[in-house]
Parts: structure tokens; C-alpha cells; sequence
């Protein structure tokens, strides 16, 4: 009787709708694999039994995280961060390279991506920031601190080469810097100085954004000099950012172009862009059927086990497949949130956010990119897309979620 009352204790605010929901993603990111790589006929075939092997490590890690107390993640968290840059230091002297990038480290038959963990290990360390340095809100030194403390594993990651990873560190900054508190007109002046870089190129975007942010200024009844500065700031930025740009040269300039999807390279980087859309828009409804899909049994589509998953599952179970994936993904970010509110522990909050950024930020990006809304920045789908590493950090992030939901009334 007991047992039976601790048993329930335990699980008495465990997230089942997010358990369920990670489980079934996993299922359907085995089966996809599968399909994709089915026709193959290669060692590659055997890659939906190495994600199932992985889903099962992952399986353990899951269940230390989420019985382990948050309090540990507190009181490591300036470890686990210096481990992580250790890693990508690390990375960048005796890494494996592989397609022309140094991004893995290889311990016997194991290779890991410190990449994916320093997702994990920054959002701990700016959860403790704030937890650490509540006075120093008023300061806004803490600003300072987490935007060096993001910027360290982006560069490192940039280095690599590797810049749809370094990308995914951007998020935490504004996401958890507005959950800890700062103010969002302060959050304003630092981040609209990127929408002038945009603006900049057109001369009537630029003066109407402007417009705006005078605007939001005068409305927000701050002093006159932080207005005078925030305009001058866009200014100069919206002035500045032409020049650089015709400065780089053309190589360049087509680079950056079609990273964001404003050029096309038809036998180049946008192939597979085109082929993700085509396999998409041949699912139809209800799709083509398992194994039928003819741009993934042809293997028109590269990389369709790891980046593209989405356009197998999309080509083969149709709009209702795609549409029951992303639901799955809308209940686990949207419980994330609700966790992340409830918790009463500011650290455990925090990074509850921050776990919903990281997933959130994956799952736009790379669904945006198959549908050819976002630009190819070889981003996995987290919990279905094929990789070790990005299987056991994503549901890595679901453990904490649903620990913090299990310790909600713990400080």
C-alpha cells in the first residue's frame, strides 16, 4: 500500500500528453526513416535500427533527467556550461570533419555533436544568471552577461563551419531575457536595430520603420535622450549597412542571398529545396502510402533521412500526416509553456522556456524549410530526423519539461 502511494506521488504531475506525444514522434520519425532510406541499397537502410538504439539510450537519459532533482542543474549549471565550451574548443583542434565542416568528436564507436549540447548547457547557465543576479535587473548588466554568454558557443559554432546551429542560439536571448524580467521596450531597442539592417536596401521600408519606431518611442514616455539615441542608433545602422554590404564580393553576396531564399541555384543549393516541394505537393491529403512516395523511393530528395524527414512523411502520408506531426509538436510547446508558468522555481522556469525555444525554434525552422518559407539551413526535426545527438538533446528537453511539471510547486 505504500509503494503503491509513493508510485503515485511520483507521477503525480508527470506530463503524459507531452510523453505520449514525444513517443509517437519518435515512431513516426522510425518509420520515415525507414521509408527514406529503403530503397537505398546500402548500409544506409539500417539507419532506422541506429535511430531505435539511439531512441532507446535516449529512453535512459529521459528517465535520469526527469528524476533527478532541478536543484542538481542549479548547482552544475556553470560546470555544465564550461564543459560545453571546452567541447567546442575541443571541436575545433581533434574533431572529425565530415562534408567539409569539423563538428564531431569521436570517443571509441561513439561521435557526438557538442554543438547540440551546448544548446542545453546555455540555457542552464542564463536560468542560473537570473536566478543568481536578481538585483542586477535594475543595472541591466545581466543583459550584457547573457548576450556574451550566447555569443561564445555562436562563434565557436560559426567557426566550425556550422551556421544553422550558431542561428539556434539567437532565440534564447530574446525569449529568455523577456521571461526574466526585462522590460519589453528595453528588449525593443535592442533587437529593432537587426529589422533596420533589413530595411536598409529600400529607402521607403527604411523611412516607414522609422516612422514606427519613433512612434513606439514617444508612445513609451521614455527620457528625451533615450529616444534621441535609439534614433540615432537606426540611423547610423540603416546608413552603415548598405556599404558593407557592397563591400563583400559577389561570391558572397550570392551566398547570403540564397541562404535566405532570395535567390534560386537550381542545380545547386536550392535542388533540394525544389525536390522537398515537389514531394510535398504529391502527398496530396491523404498522402501516397508507406513506401510509395516516388520522390523518396527515387531518391530525388538528398539528405531526405535527416533534414528533410518532413517531405517523406509529407509525400507518403499526406497533409493529415504532416498535420497530426506538427499537433504533436503544437501539444509538447504549448504544455512547455503552461509548465514554464506554473513552475514557482525562477531557475526551473527559465529553463522551461528555454526548452520550449530550443524545440520551437527547430520545428519552425526546419518545416519552414522543407516548405520553402525558410532557407535551408540543415536544421533536423527534432525527435524524428535522423542523428544520434539531436535525438538524445531533444528529448533531453522534454525530460526537463516534464521534471519542472513533476517539481511545479518546488522553489
Amino acid at each position: 500500500m505504500l509503494d503503491e502511494f509513493d508510485l503515485k506521488k511520483k507521477f503525480k504531475y508527470f506530463d503524459f500528453s507531452v510523453f505520449f506525444s514525444m513517443i509517437l514522434l519518435i515512431g513516426i520519425g522510425i518509420a520515415a526513416i525507414y521509408s527514406a532510406t529503403y530503397s537505398s541499397g546500402s548500409a544506409a537502410h539500417l539507419n532506422y535500427q541506429r535511430q531505435i538504439l539511439w531512441a532507446g539510450l535516449g529512453l535512459i537519459v529521459f528517465a535520469v533527467i526527469v528524476f533527478t532533482p532541478m536543484r542538481f542543474f542549479l548547482a552544475f549549471a556553470y560546470v555544465f556550461y564550461g564543459i560545453a565550451i571546452a567541447s567546442l574548443l575541443l571541436v575545433l583542434v581533434i574533431g572529425q570533419k565530415g562534408s567539409g565542416a569539423q563538428r564531431w568528436l569521436g570517443l571509441g564507436f561513439l561521435h557526438f555533436q557538442p554543438s547540440e549540447w551546448a544548446k542545453l548547457a546555455t540555457i542552464f547557465v542564463i536560468a542560473r544568471l537570473f536566478t543568481d543576479c536578481r538585483d542586477w535587473l535594475r543595472q541591466k548588466y545581466i543583459i550584457a552577461l547573457v548576450f556574451a554568454v550566447v555569443l561564445l558557443p555562436m562563434l565557436l559554432i560559426f567557426k566550425q563551419p556550422d551556421l544553422g546551429t550558431a542561428l539556434v542560439f539567437a532565440p534564447f536571448i530574446p525569449s529568455l531575457l523577456f521571461w526574466g524580467g526585462v522590460s519589453p521596450m528595453v528588449l525593443f531597442s535592442i533587437f529593432v536595430p537587426f529589422l533596420t539592417m533589413i530595411a536598409s536596401f529600400n529607402f521607403y521600408t527604411f523611412f516607414a520603420l522609422m516612422i514606427i519606431i519613433v512612434m513606439v518611442l514617444i508612445l513609451s514616455k521614455r527620457e528625451l535622450w533615450y529616444l534621441l539615441v535609439n534614433i540615432l542608433l537606426n540611423i547610423v545602422v540603416g546608413i552603415v549597412t548598405p556599404f558593407l554590404w557592397h563591400s563583400l564580393h559577389e561570391y558572397q553576396q550570392k551566398r547570403v542571398l540564397t541562404f535566405l531564399g532570395l535567390v534560386t541555384d537550381p542545380k545547386g543549393a536550392s535542388y533540394q529545396l525544389i525536390q522537398s516541394k515537389v514531394a510535398i505537393g504529391s502527398g496530396g491529403l491523404w498522402g501516397k502510402g508507406f513506401l510509395q512516395g516516388t520522390q523518396t523511393q527515387l531518391r530525388f530528395l538528398p539528405e531526405q533521412h535527416t533534414d528533410f524527414i518532413f517531405s517523406v512523411i509529407a509525400e507518403e502520408a499526406g497533409f493529415i500526416g504532416g498535420m497530426i506531426v506538427i499537433v504533436l509538436f503544437a501539444i509538447i510547446i504549448l504544455r512547455g509553456i503552461k509548465i514554464a508558468a506554473s513552475a514557482r522555481s525562477q531557475f526551473s522556469s527559465l529553463v522551461a522556456i528555454g526548452m520550449v525555444t530550443l524545440l520551437l525554434y527547430h520545428v519552425f525552422v526546419n518545416i519552414g524549410m522543407v516548405m520553402g518559407i525558410m532557407p535551408v539551413t540543415g536544421l533536423p526535426l527534432p525527435l524524428v530526423s535522423y542523428g544520434g545527438s539531436s535525438m538524445l538533446v531533444s528529448m533531453a528537453a522534454v525530460a526537463f519539461l516534464i521534471n519542472i511539471s513533476k517539481r511545479r510547486y518546488e522553489y
